[in-house]
């Protein structure tokens, strides 16, 4: 796809063919079993346009490979299904047509069956190519990329099987959720003083270009609170009319309240015994203590205002977590929900749990330069009208975590796992 090792040097370190065997297994494995007791219905339906069907995950993950490995090292590859360019293709122009993504749930056909044809037959190709070592550098390096974004999908599998499940008058159960426990620890301050600081991936092993490169930013002295907001204490700012507040909001925030009827988070519903929440457990009380989850950049904007403070540059979040291990309430942990942080000093769920909001719009570091090719349109071309958060959730794969991690939603959107850490000027 004219795609060179020197342009991917920006998105991997390139580990050798036997490292990339093992992992591509152990993450197509791990794609499979999210799926694992859903039935065909459930993996064909799009509850709302921002959301794919899980079959379609499927579908894109394997087409990654097909396109941009398959295609690109072997000359003689014939496609499993011509169609499947076309059906699977999320956004890549350069590659060609893609079906209209809030159509996906239209795709009742390939059945279920034929995708998962699709990826054992790809899984083939791909596992020989690596264990025969017939993979040049460049190829190896959009292995790398392609598992990092199929680690993605695997989030996203989760946010969109979710909604789709709350859709679901039956409100049924993803899986059994961690249990609503424990006690928040007392909000805190952390200062962090002024100065010159590296931001950005400058070290050995995987990052996306967007993470690069690595360049100075200076930082006023701030103060980042030790952990995130819980569910108590949006209760607070909702009882105090938060909603109802003008003052609080960005005007397009308010704007979008109004249209869409915001009075709480997604997935929370009031009855006659109080607040009730949607996790991929069914429903249950909403516990004061987790973390609050599932709030637009509007929202956590707001809710920074009526705190009286605000939320942090994505540069004060990275200041904060740099030297941080990437350790927390992960996907391998299982527990598929926002958990109240254990008692200890300092910074608290900087990873995990859920992604923090920041006040920083997705915009490319200086010197940015994308891949050349259909995989520059990869990030790129996103760098408008979204918001930054940082950290990870409960639902990100660690390995494919870092302190310089930058993912980017619009600041309407709230059907992913996304939460408030506090900042404020010293």
């Amino acid at each position: 796809m004219g795609t060179t090792a020197n342009d991917l040097d920006a998105m991997t370190g390139t580990p050798d063919a036997a490292t990339l065997a093992r992992r591509y297994r152990d993450v197509r494995a791990r794609t499979e079993a999210l799926c694992d007791g859903l039935s065909s219905e459930d993996c064909v339906v799009q509850s709302m346009p921002d959301a794919s069907p899980a079959k379609w995950h499927l579908g894109h993950t394997t087409w990654f490979f097909e396109t941009f490995v398959l295609a690109a090292a072997v000359s003689d590859h014939v496609a499993f299904d011509p169609s499947f360019a076309v059906l699977f293709n999320s956004y890549y122009n350069a590659v060609g047509e893609q079906h209209p993504r809030p159509r996906r749930g239209m795709l009742t056909r390939p059945p279920l069956d034929r995708v998962r044809d699709y990826r054992r037959r790809t899984d083939d190709l791909v596992l020989g190519l690596l264990e025969g070592e017939r993979l040049a550098e460049p190829d190896r390096a959009i292995v790398e990329l392609g598992l990092h974004h199929e680690q993605q999908h695997q989030e996203l599998l989760l946010m969109d099987l979710k909604h789709l499940f709350w859709c679901n008058p039956l409100a049924p159960a993803y899986r059994e959720t961690g249990p609503a426990g424990g006690r928040a620890t007392r909000l805190e301050w952390v200062r962090f003083d002024a100065g010159v600081h590296r931001i950005g991936h400058g070290g050995d092993g995987f990052s996306f270009d967007n993470e690069r490169p690595r360049h100075r930013a200076f930082v006023e002295a701030f103060e980042l609170a030790s952990r995130v907001v819980t569910c108590g204490e949006w209760l607070e700012f909702l009882e105090d009319g938060g909603y109802e507040r003008p003052e609080l909001w960005l005007a397009d925030g308010w704007a979008v309240a109004r249209e869409a009827a915001w009075r709480a988070p997604a997935y929370w519903r009031r009855s006659d015994d109080g607040w009730t929440v949607f996790t991929l457990g069914g429903p249950r009380e909403v516990h004061p203590d987790e973390p609050v989850c599932h709030v637009s950049h509007y929202e956590a904007d707001a809710f920074a205002r009526w705190a009286g403070a605000r939320l942090p540059t994505e540069f004060e979040w990275e200041t904060a977590a740099a030297e941080l291990p990437v350790r927390g309430n992960l996907a391998a942990d299982g527990a598929l929900h926002p958990l109240v942080p254990r008692p200890g000093d300092g910074l608290r769920q900087m990873f995990g749990d859920v992604w923090e909001w920041t006040a920083s719009a997705y915009l490319p570091y200086p010197g940015y330069r994308p891949a050349a090719g259909a995989l520059g349109e990869y990030n790129g071309k996103f760098m408008a009208n979204q918001i930054v958060l940082r950290g990870g959730s409960f639902a990100t794969p660690s390995g494919h975590l870092r302190p310089t991690y930058r993912n980017f939603y619009y600041p309407r959107q709230r059907w992913m796992f996304s939460g408030v850490r506090l900042a404020r000027d010293v």
